[in-house]
Formats: structure tokens, C-alpha cells, sequence
């Protein structure tokens, strides 16, 4: 089979050529064949006990799956096919039922916790320790001391799990790419930039059609929102792009999410339950820097009471300026990004099409590559031949200050039909030493720009450098872990709350002159961006920090309240939780149809149940990391040497907060969020 299966190869690179829907199912069973010999034979009495047999083993066992896996899972999120999903969600399943029996093993729980028992224990390695400790988490959070019935019903819950957070994203997914408004009338699209039009007619193009064509895709909605002076398609677009996957709107009922979010909850909480903890908000904190719910939602409050008095300032002076300047004497939902451009231009003389020119993608590229190369001494370049699943694609070799190649990266920016929306980066490859071979860390780093149009490269937006940056910040994560263990190496095991610390710190350096000016030059002339420019984008940058954080704490308050408070005899409760929600911590209050929750993929379909506040939790950590830079000149490669030392290479083979303080001296501080907002 492996000689005709490419998903049995052991290519150091998935041949996504190669892949098909037929070889998913015959892949995964002959490995999970494989893997449970190799726990049986594991856990025989007989068999040797040390740290090598037994958790080396069980590290191997589990990057042979994910080598196969990982293709298949990105191909699902970027390529996506009725014929991959119809192997894909029975796969998934098969693979959470066998994670869930590997965790509930207790012959091989008890051949780990002899391990930690053992004198020498505490003279292993310190990775070696965590690795250990990790796993005896993870057999307790698997259900390992449930006895029957419940132990075959924790794991029944894990399956159905799967299946309904894999039907959400496809409900997602299609109700996106089903939308499309065909506009021949280029009035109709007043307001909208050359480079947002030029999208626009390139969607149209693609489907044979005449003109443009407006979709939910995130180029476009962001175009329309922003510019269109067509309040009636602002509307349209709002209505039909808050509405996705529910049971409002254009497509109301058709790929409604509702009765999964119901199932979704009930079932997280059962099973939280099982496990001794009162929610599946507790619970989550079993794998977070954070230590009681209450903790969070103290967090989360006083951001709140800060963030809150700022942010009904901004909405009346918004508010005000809709009626005295653009006659519009209320304020809806549709109109707040078009009215907060015309406001921002007013007040900063600042116009995101003014900047575009000055950030072609592919310079984009090659500055943030130049900035990691004077940080962190390592260089990326492109390898040729590399087997893709989209001529976009590109590879690159990541090589070290000695010229070793010691990771590598797949490049995939731009927005298409199949392709899940958002931003992301995961792991092809993880890092793992077994004897004398090892395998080096590969990353997926994925957006979805606005593509080139019309012999014009891709222009990003300022948010979108940002974007790429942050994602890029993953990846570095990723890349440069040193250690070699994949379940604690990297982004792999590092406390949710904690792992977007790198990614947030990166996102500094796109407001960093020096920064910019490895990159920010326009794309005909070759300009760099005026200083003058770049000012008043300083100005500009805390405009409405205050509705931003706002909207921010609305996500995560509401997440993490909708799993600490579920009860069972009342259901999910979900608009009413998000309007309780709102009420404590809102300003401006969308329109009752609004259902962004059925199409809130990060939490329902994604790894932060219970956690959304991590993205505020871990801006704190960046924010307070940046100042070390600050204070050293910011592109400082002794101060990068520091914090790749301390916090990139080191994974989860320590406490994040032990990697900060390593890095910073002390513990976080934080004002530095405050600070970042400019609400200090």
C-alpha cells in the first residue's frame, strides 16, 4: 500500500499532487492499525519502561499519523471538495475516537506515571520532564480514571464533537461561497477604490460574468463596507454576511448552525462534567495560564470598565459626524465602517488607498523576511519544484546564520472559491529527533488577500501587513522551536492563553519606522512611504481603540460566559447570553437578526472554546515583550537573540510564564496593554 498511497509515504514533503479523496480512508486505517499494535506491544509487561520506549515510541507512533493527516486536513480547509469531505468528517472521527481510547489506555497511563515516579525522573532533561507531565495531563483530561459507563460515553461525546465543529465550518463555508450580488451599473459601486473595484471585476471574471461581482469573501465585504456609498448594498452585504449559517437572512435555514451550536454546548459541558470540573469553561483552564474562571472575568471586566466610557465618546463623536456630514441620522450597523473611513480621512487626512501603493505584497514579503533575518539571524528563500496544491503556492527553505537549512514554510496569501476565510498558521511538519534521523519543523501560513488584478501586484491594506505578520509570528513560533519532542515542541502543548504571544508581538513592528522602511515603498515609483504619511498613521492608530477593544471583550466575555454559565435545563441560550453580553460591555447594538455567533468558526469549530479571551490575555504578554525592544532600539539582534532563546525555541518544555519572565526579568506588567491602545 505505501508504494501506491501517497498519504503512506515518508516524504519529507506531503506530494499534494499525488493526493486524492481515495486514499484518506485505506491511509488512516492501516496507520491506526499500526498505532494501536505499537501501544499493545508498549504496554506488554514484558516491554522496557524507560523514557525512549515508552514515550519516544508513543512520539513516533503520532507523527506518523499527523505526517499523513496534516496534508489532508489543509487540503480540506483550502481546497475543498464534496468528494474530500465526504472521507474527510469519517476520518476525523475515526482519529478523535482513537486519540480519546489512547488517552483512556490505562496500561500505557500507568507505564507514564511509573516514569514520573521513578528516582531518576527528576534527573531527565527538563523537556523530557514536561513531556511526561503533559501526558499525564492529557490521560486525566481523556477521561483515563472514568469508569463504565462513562468512560465509553466521554469518548462517544469526542466523536460527535468532531463531526458537528467539522459540519460548522462546512456550513460556514458554503454559505459564504453561495452568496453573490452581479452588478453591471459601475454607479451602483460609488465610493469603492480602483483597487477594491478591480477585485470586484476579477471575482466576475472567474464566473464568466460581465462587470463585477460582490461576494462574502473578505476582500469584498471589506471593500463595500468601507467605501460603498450605496447604502442599500452596504446593507445587503451586512445583512447577508452577518446572517451566514443561520436562521436570518438571504439564505436563511439553508446551512443553519443553530441546532449545532444547542448540540455543541450540551455536549462540552457533559462531558466537563464527566470529568469532575462544574463547565467546560473550567475545564478549558486545565491547559491555560489563566487559574479560575474568575481570574478571566476579572481580566476581562476591568479592560471592560476602562475600555467602555472611551469607546461611547468615539460612537457619539461617530455619531454626530454621520448626521451633521453625511446625513445620516441613524447610525446602523452597515454604515460604521463607511462612516468611521470618512471620519478617519477627515480627522487624519489618512485614506487606507493611500497607503496600498505603498505595500505590494511581494515587497511586503521580502521586508518581513529582512526584519526576521536582522532580529533572529535566519533567512528565507524560495525552493522551486516543490509539490503544491495551488500555482500560488510557494515554499520556502528557512536557513539558520550558519547557512543550514533547519526548517521550511508553505506560503499561501490569496483569497479563493473553496478556500475557508481568515488567517492561519499550523503545522505540516513538526520538529522530531528519533536516533540519528530528524525531521525539521515545515509550517502552513495561510491568508486571503486581495489577489493581483489587471498586471498589478496584490496591495494590502495596513491591517493586512499586520495580518501577515501576526500569522508570521506563528510561524516563527513554529520554526525556530529547538525542541525536538512534537508534543511540546513549538506551538504544540504552550498554554492557549499564551500562544499568540508571538504572533501579537510581531504585529509591533509593522508601526516601526525602521521596519516599514524595509518594505514600504510604492509599487511604480519606488518611493519610500513619506514620512509625513507614516505620521499620521501614528496619529491615527489608537482611532477608536476604545470600539475596537469593545468589540474584542464582546467576543471573549461572551465565548467564555456562554460555556462558564451553560445549564443544561435551559440549553445553549445563545443570542440571550450575547445580548447580556452586550448590554454589560457594548455601545452600538447590531439589529436583532444579527447571528455572528453561527458563523463564529474561532470558538465552534476551532481550539478556542473558552478561551477567546486568550487574544486579549496574550496582547498583554506582547505588549510588555515589545517594550524590551523599545528599549534596546527595537531592531536589536541581541535583544531578538533573547526572546528567540526564551520564548520562540523552547515550546511548552516550560510554564510561558517562566519562558516571559526569562526573557523580560520580570513579571508581566499590565499597563503595557493599556499602553498599546493608547488608553493610558
Amino acid at each position: 500500500m505505501e508504494q501506491t498511497n501517497p498519504l503512506l509515504a515518508d516524504d519529507t514533503l506531503p506530494p499534494f499532487s499525488q493526493i486524492r479523496p481515495e486514499h484518506v480512508t485505506p491511509a488512516i486505517d492501516a496507520l491506526l492499525a499500526d498505532y494501536r499494535a505499537g501501544i499493545e506491544a508498549l504496554t506488554q509487561p514484558s516491554a522496557s519502561h524507560d523514557f525512549a520506549s515508552v514515550m519516544l515510541t508513543q512520539e513516533r507512533l503520532e507523527q506518523r499519523l499527523a505526517r499523513a493527516w496534516a496534508p489532508v486536513g489543509h487540503l480540506h480547509a483550502v481546497a475543498d471538495s464534496e468528494a474530500l469531505r465526504e472521507v474527510y468528517g469519517p476520518a476525523e472521527e475515526k482519529l478523535t475516537d482513537h486519540a480519546i481510547e489512547v488517552g483512556q489506555n490505562r496500561e500505557l497511563y500507568q507505564a507514564v506515571q511509573a516514569l514520573a515516579d521513578a528516582p531518576e525522573f527528576v534527573g531527565l532533561p527538563r523537556a523530557e520532564r514536561a513531556l511526561v507531565e503533559h501526558a499525564l495531563r492529557d490521560f486525566r483530561l481523556s477521561g483515563v480514571a472514568l469508569e463504565e459507563p462513562a468512560r465509553s460515553r466521554y469518548r462517544e461525546i469526542g466523536v460527535e464533537l468532531s463531526r458537528l465543529s467539522t459540519e460548522f465550518s462546512n456550513a460556514v463555508l458554503d454559505a459564504t461561497d453561495a452568496w453573490h450580488e452581479h452588478i453591471t451599473d459601475e454607479r451602483d459601486l460609488a465610493g469603492i477604490p480602483e483597487s477594491g473595484r478591480a477585485v470586484l471585476r476579477q471575482y466576475a471574471k472567474e464566473q464568466n460574468l460581465d462587470g463585477y461581482l460582490v461576494t462574502l469573501k473578505q476582500p469584498s465585504v471589506q471593500a463595500v463596507l468601507t467605501y460603498a456609498d450605496n447604502r442599500g448594498l452596504r446593507e445587503r452585504v451586512y445583512w447577508a454576511y452577518q446572517t451566514r449559517a443561520s436562521d436570518q437572512g438571504p439564505q436563511a435555514g439553508k446551512y443553519d448552525n443553530s441546532e449545532r451550536i444547542d448540540r455543541i454546548m450540551a455536549l462540552r459541558h457533559e462531558a466537563a462534567r464527566l470529568l469532575g470540573f462544574a463547565n467546560a469553561a473550567e475545564e478549558s483552564l486545565a491547559t491555560k495560564m489563566a487559574g479560575s474562571p474568575a481570574e478571566v472575568m476579572e481580566f476581562l471586566r476591568d479592560l471592560a470598565n476602562r475600555a467602555k466610557p472611551v469607546a461611547r465618546k468615539e460612537l457619539s463623536h461617530l455619531r454626530e459626524f454621520a448626521t451633521t456630514e453625511l446625513k445620516l441620522d441613524n447610525l446602523e450597523s452597515w454604515d460604521v465602517g463607511y462612516t468611521s473611513e470618512k471620519l478617519r480621512q477627515r480627522e487624519y487626512d489618512l485614506d487606507e488607498e493611500q497607503l496600498k501603493p505603498y505595500f505590494p505584497l511581494p515587497a511586503v514579503i521580502e521586508g518581513l523576511f529582512g526584519l526576521t533575518q536582522r532580529l533572529y539571524g535566519i533567512t528565507l528563500s524560495v525552493r522551486e519544484g516543490v509539490d503544491v496544491w495551488h500555482p500560488d503556492v510557494r515554499y520556502y527553505d528557512v536557513r539558520d546564520a550558519d547557512g543550514r537549512v533547519f526548517a521550511g514554510a508553505y506560503v499561501d496569501l490569496y483569497a479563493r472559491t473553496g478556500k475557508r476565510g481568515g488567517a492561519w498558521m499550523d503545522v505540516c511538519r513538526a520538529r522530531f529527533r528519533d536516533g540519528e534521523h530528524e525531521q525539521l519543523p515545515v509550517a502552513f501560513l495561510t491568508c486571503n488577500f486581495a489577489p493581483p488584478t489587471e498586471g498589478r501586484p496584490a496591495l494590502l491594506t495596513h491591517d493586512d501587513v499586520l495580518t501577515l505578520f501576526h500569522e508570521f509570528g506563528h510561524g516563527l513560533h513554529h520554526l525556530l522551536t529547538e525542541i525536538a519532542l512534537p508534543s511540546i515542541g513549538g506551538i504544540d502543548g504552550v498554554e492557549w492563553d499564551a500562544v499568540e504571544l508571538p504572533s501579537q508581538f510581531m504585529e509591533n513592528f509593522g508601526w516601526n519606522r525602521e521596519a516599514l522602511d524595509l518594505f514600504a515603498r510604492h509599487y511604480e515609483t519606488g518611493e519610500r512611504l513619506p514620512d509625513e504619511l507614516f505620521q499620521r498613521m501614528l496619529a491615527a492608530r489608537h482611532f477608536h481603540a476604545g470600539l475596537f477593544l469593545v468589540r474584542q471583550l464582546e467576543f471573549g466575555m461572551f465565548d467564555f460566559l456562554l460555556h462558564l454559565e451553560y445549564d443544561p435545563a435551559k440549553g445553549a441560550r445563545t443570542m440571550e447570553v450575547l445580548e447580556e453580553v452586550r448590554h454589560d460591555v457594548a455601545v452600538l447594538h447590531p439589529p436583532a437578526w444579527q447571528r455572528f455567533p453561527h458563523a463564529f468558526s474561532h470558538i465552534f469549530a476551532g481550539g478556542y472554546a473558552a478561551g477567546y479571551y486568550s487574544y486579549l490575555w496574550a496582547e498583554l504578554l506582547s505588549a510588555d515583550a515589545f517594550g524590551e525592544f523599545e528599549a534596546n532600539g527595537v531592531i536589536d539582534r541581541g535583544t531578538g537573540d533573547r526572546f528567540r532563546k526564551e520564548v520562540l525555541s523552547v515550546g511548552a518544555s516550560r510554564p510561558a510564564i517562566e519562558s516571559f519572565i526569562a526573557f523580560r526579568g520580570r513579571a508581566p506588567e499590565p499597563e503595557a496593554l493599556l499602553k498599546s491602545h493608547g488608553l493610558v
